[in-house]
C-alpha cells in the first residue's frame, strides 16, 4: 500500500520583477494558481486580454438590450463577480503589455 505524505507547508512567494510568470490578481487565495506568461508574444497577450474584455462587453450588452432584468441580489452579486474576474484578468494582461511596450513603470 502506498504511503501518503502531506504537502510541505506553503511559503508565500514574493514575485521578483524579472519573473516570467505573473500571478493574476483574480486568484482567490494567497497561493496563486493562475499566471500570465510575461514573455509571451505581444499579439498573443493582446488576444488574451481582448477575449476577456469583449466577453464581458458582450454579456453586458445583452443584458442592456433586455427590457427588464428581474433577479435577486445574490444572482446580481454572482453575476458582477463573474464579470469582475474576467475584467481584472484582461486588465492584468494589458498591464503586462504596457510594461513590455515601455509605457508603464515596472
Amino acid at each position: 500500500m502506498t504511503t501518503l505524505h502531506p504537502d510541505p507547508p506553503y511559503v508565500k512567494h514574493i514575485p521578483h520583477p524579472d519573473n516570467r510568470f505573473m500571478a493574476l490578481s483574480s486568484n482567490c487565495s494567497d497561493m496563486p494558481t493562475l499566471f500570465v506568461d510575461t514573455h509571451a508574444p505581444l499579439d498573443i497577450l493582446l488576444d488574451a486580454a481582448n477575449y476577456r474584455l469583449r466577453a464581458v462587453v458582450q454579456v453586458l450588452e445583452n443584458i442592456c438590450m433586455r427590457g427588464s432584468v428581474e433577479c435577486d441580489s445574490v444572482i446580481l452579486s454572482d453575476f458582477a463577480q463573474l464579470c469582475a474576474i474576467s475584467l481584472r484578468d484582461g486588465c492584468d494582461v494589458l498591464d503586462v503589455i504596457g510594461r513590455r511596450m515601455g509605457g508603464m513603470p515596472s
